[in-house]
């Protein structure tokens, strides 16, 4: 086991801090560099202006499509629309808990559109002056306003996805779109005409100089709080206990370094390791924790690992931390747990307990002592979750479930019986029928607003569409948490649910696909597992 330093950690920081900036100071090298040049009106500085820009403004003239084009993306990507993004996703940050980022989205972004007019102001550069203008603008033009939004903004967006999307390939994938963005952006004023290239490289400097400076003075990823007090009876031996599903993480070297440092630096005791298998998903590791007297047991991984570490430290009073790595990650979501892993360790280390139902499931091919902590269903929910390529789920996440719904749409109903509480079975046709611990799908989609993770209640709802553009209504529906009933959305309330189908249906249990079966049984134990909730 490798043991990593709070001095070690310390320097890393130190290295990154460092790098931003030495960013930085190129970025305002650059900036000076060209003010200076336009401020003497350095010759040189204008043929290569005019020399870089005669062509582009050519093509232009020549194409009509191409100048509609550049319109277009000069109107999309201005200085008050991009301020208007800004504005809508600071807004949602906010919605999100991601008050941090939220402050600082709206300083670089703020500060960026500033210096720009000011800058403008002070330098009071002419637009180029040209034969025949693709289009003429009657403010100044050092440095470019758009070229400093969508340097400013593309960089926002760069490191919110890194800190916000934990699919490799899709950050790669949206990053690579935002470099490509700003570069058309920045082309867009050559071609138009409006804005020498020095104009447009300045604007990158200013952009990219308010988002590195930004990074050093504000980080926006969430700050752990070490606290002095547990909401319960405080342990003194403080021991920790991780069991890791490596297969969630991208660097699990990184995970265990990252969780040592918050670990200490929180008063716990240096971490006890466990992996996760194929063949195994947790359950021998969190017994091991169990036994080897562990105070606090975090696991991460999906909502599957997640499942079966809390189905088997249930009753023992040990609280469980979620640090949710998966596709679905619904407990974390319905329990407000942070989805970036940092936030998650710290709520996990000095968050409070919170008692939450357990959810014990039966049924024919289901495996004795089997339970799920969010949702098990039948039909419909349960094909998605078969269908849903592995390959795609590794590059866009929970994108992958939005495909293999679409293909399922028309699922057939099937014939059901329920009894609730025990009581006697009721007969009904559905596509598909989905018992809840919790609420909240992906989105904040509430399938069943009324349900709570502690109430000792469970919550069923059934959904057959007759059509296929009856599925827009109960998305509505659903959407706007409307509790009318009828036979297209019907649901019950109880502490047990058993749910018999006319023949093989498949099912899920938390997200994870158990086999098609003709029977679901499932009985709520209330407040049966201690899991770990911000404060």
């Amino acid at each position: 086991m490798t043991i990593v330093s709070a001095s070690a950690s310390a320097s890393a920081r130190a290295g990154v801090r460092n790098r931003l900036l030495l960013g930085a100071a190129l970025c305002l090298a650059v900036l000076v560099t060209l003010s200076v040049m336009v401020a003497v009106e350095w010759a040189p500085l204008h043929d290569v202006d005019a020399a870089i820009g005669a062509r582009p403004r050519s093509l232009t003239l020549q194409h009509s499509w191409l100048l509609h084009l550049m319109q277009l993306v000069q109107l999309l990507f201005a200085t008050i629309s991009m301020n208007v993004y800004a504005i809508l996703v600071v807004a949602a940050l906010l919605a999100r808990k991601h008050q941090r980022a939220a402050f600082w989205t709206a300083g670089v972004m703020t500060g960026a559109s500033l210096s720009t007019f000011l800058l403008k102001q002070y330098f009071r550069r002419e637009r180029p002056i040209l034969r025949d203008p693709v289009e003429q603008l009657e403010t100044f033009a050092f440095p470019s306003g758009h070229a400093t939004s969508i340097a400013a903004g593309m960089g926002v967006a760069t490191v919110l996805t890194l800190m916000l999307v934990r699919r490799r390939g899709l950050r790669r994938g949206l990053v690579a779109g935002y470099v490509l963005l700003a570069l058309v952006v920045g082309a867009n004023r050559v071609f138009l005409g409006v804005h020498n290239t020095s104009d447009v490289v300045a604007g990158y400097s200013v952009g990219l100089l308010w988002l590195l400076v930004g990074l050093v003075v504000y980080h926006p990823a969430p700050r752990s709080t070490v606290v002095e007090t547990l909401a319960g009876p405080v342990p003194q031996s403080k021991r920790l206990a991780v069991v890791l599903n490596p297969a969630k993480v991208e660097d699990a070297a990184a995970f265990r370094t990252l969780v040592h440092t918050m670990a200490a630096e929180s008063g716990w005791s240096e971490p006890e390791w466990h992996e996760t298998r194929v063949e195994d998903t947790g359950k021998s590791m969190a017994e091991a924790a169990a036994i080897g007297g562990a105070d606090l047991v975090l696991v991460c991984g999906g909502d599957g690992t997640v499942r079966t570490v809390c189905a088997e430290l249930a009753g023992t009073g040990i609280p469980v931390g979620v640090v949710p790595a998966g596709t679905g990650n619904l407990l974390a979501r319905n329990l407000g747990i942070p989805l970036f892993l940092q936030a998650a360790i710290d709520v996990a280390l000095n968050g409070q307990d919170r008692a939450i139902d357990l959810v014990a499931v039966a049924g024919d091919g289901i495996a004795e002592d089997e339970h799920f902590m969010v949702m098990g269903g039948m039909g419909f929910d349960a094909a998605i979750m078969e269908g849903a390529n592995e390959q795609i789920k590794a590059k866009v996440g929970w994108l992958a479930y939005v495909v293999s719904a679409f293909r399922n749409l028309m699922f057939p109903a099937v014939r059901l019986e329920i009894s609730i509480d025990d009581g006697p079975y009721t007969r009904h046709r559905a596509r598909t029928v989905v018992v809840g611990n919790v609420g909240y799908l992906q989105a904040g989609i509430p399938l069943l607003p009324d349900a709570a993770i502690d109430d000792g209640e469970l919550d069923v709802v059934l959904v057959s569409p007759g059509k296929f553009l009856s599925w827009v209504p109960l998305v509505v529906r659903v959407v706007s948490k409307n509790k009318r009933t009828d036979a297209a959305l019907n649901r019950m309330t109880g502490r047990k649910v058993s749910i018999r189908a006319a023949s093989e249906t498949p099912r899920q249990l938390d997200g994870d696909p158990i086999g098609a079966g003709r029977e679901l049984r499932a009985e709520c134990i209330h407040g049966k597992l201690l899991v770990r909730v911000p404060r």
